[in-house]
Parts: C-alpha cells; structure tokens; sequence
C-alpha cells in the first residue's frame, strides 16, 4: 500500500459463505476486509475457495449467508440490476478469467480490448485512444488485427488483462494468471502487475504458485481445505510458515526451499 495507515475500505466479507446448486461448498464464514491500494493475494490449493471468493467480489456469486459489501455498499444481486449502481461498479472493478478462452469473444484482438470503454458509454475519440494506449502497453500493437482464438495461450492472456485494463478500473481481480505460461511471458505479466500496484490499483489475486507470491502481494490470505481462511498475513512470514504450508497443501512433504537473496523462494517438490 502506498502509505501506513489503511485507506478506505474497497471490499467487506462478514461470515460470508457460498454453495453450490450441486451442493459443492465454495466458502465457508468468510470475515474479510480488502482496502484501497492493497496487493492481496488469495493462497490455496486447488479447489479451496479462491476462485470462487473472486467471483462473490466481482457480484457474479451472491452468498446464501453473510454478507458483502463493494466500497461502503451492499453487493447484492438486486443492487446490480439497478444500471446506475451496475455502471459505476463494472467501472470500478475489472475480473480476469483463470482460462483466457472464456473471455475473449471479439473477432480482433482491437474490438476486444475497445469492447469496453464502448460499453461504458465513452466516445470514439477517448476510445481509439485508450485502445492504442493499452495496446503499447502490452506490446500487442502487432496482433492487433488478428483474431483472438488464433493467438498463443501467452498472447491470449495479455489480450484479456488488456481488455480489462482498458476500462481504467480501481481493482483488478485475477483467477491465476500467470498459469499455463513460459517463463518470459509470466515475467512480462508480473512486471505489469508490479506496475499497476504502484500506481494506486487494488490487486487481488487468486494463485497456488508459491513461487509468484512474494511479487504479486503485501498481503496473503491463505485458504485451507475446508475453504475457510485459515491466515491472513506478510508473504514472507506465511511463506516461511512450513508447517501451514503442509497443513493446506500447498507444499509436497518432501521439499526444499532454497533462499537466493532472503527475500524470494523457490519451491521444489523431490521425489
């Protein structure tokens, strides 16, 4: 965060939990409070709740019990079929998918990312401007008429964050997103990610990859099995933390870290 004392409050959870209609558990009494300009990272095994904690952030889950509240307001599935609290919320508030194929649709990659801004009402000028723009920022000026189904799986992840980022919102809400990708291309993302927390952006970010958390967080919740919240604290503390670490399987019994320069770790399972 860019100073000591908190700012105001983006997101409120009180004992919020959500199920399935199969009846699969996704949260259990979640108590949260996430503010502005925060990096959160939500740490879990696959299948713990992260994901679906993000999508009750984004209003696209609604908790059966609890509540949630979106920058001093109720998040209700009713409030957001209200257009004017629907509007400033989307502006606000930007999800990018753990699986890019589910959210690209547009027959180029500039009608994906000028999607956006078009549905939020700005104008042809301000939009060309801000699709040029974002598409420098990622380096995507070469693709930028090609369709989207027809790029790299790394390439297809840049589209989507683009497409998210080009809408200018306060907080970006992210399902793994350095999965599936080479080791130049996570880095490129990771740097960009890096950059959007310095310039005031709220980060909240859904991984299991231990070796990407230090980069992206100042805060890690991390989630157990029984898709509770099970810690809430520095990266460096709950990444050390080995027996917390066993405990919600994130770590194989069998592992080493090894220490490069005090403040990153690797984790290597061996057999």
């Amino acid at each position: 965060m860019s100073s000591a004392e908190p700012l105001a409050p983006v997101f409120q959870l009180d004992q919020a939990s959500y199920r399935y209609a199969d009846g699969a558990l996704g949260v259990r009494e979640v108590d949260l409070v996430i503010h502005a300009q925060e990096r959160v990272v939500l740490l879990g095994a696959n299948g713990s709740g992260k994901s679906t904690l993000l999508k009750v952030l984004d209003g696209l889950l609604f908790p059966q019990a609890g509540r949630v509240r979106a920058f001093g307001q109720a998040l209700q599935e009713q409030g957001l079929r209200d257009d004017g609290f629907s509007r400033a919320f989307r502006r606000r508030v930007g999800f990018v998918f753990q699986q890019s194929d589910a959210q690209l649709f547009s027959s180029t990659v500039w009608e994906e990312i000028a999607f956006g801004p078009l549905h939020m009402g700005y104008g042809d000028a301000e939009v060309r401007q801000r699709v040029a723009d974002v598409l420098a920022l990622f380096g995507l000026e070469g693709v930028q008429d090609r369709p989207p189904f027809r790029l790299s799986g790394g390439e297809k992840k840049k589209v989507a964050l683009a497409a998210v980022v080009a809408t200018n919102p306060a907080v970006l809400l992210l399902d793994e997103p350095t999965a599936g990708l080479d080791p130049r291309t996570q880095r490129d993302l990771l740097d960009l990610l890096a950059q959007f927390g310095r310039s005031g952006k709220t980060l909240v970010t859904a991984t299991h990859d231990l070796d990407t958390v230090e980069e992206l967080a100042d805060r890690v919740l991390v989630f157990g099995e029984d898709h509770r919240v099970v810690a809430d604290g520095p990266p460096a503390t709950l990444l050390s933390d080995t027996a917390l670490l066993l405990r919600v399987n994130l770590i194989d019994p069998r592992f080493h870290t090894h220490a490069h320069d005090g403040t990153h770790r690797h984790y290597h399972i061996h057999e």
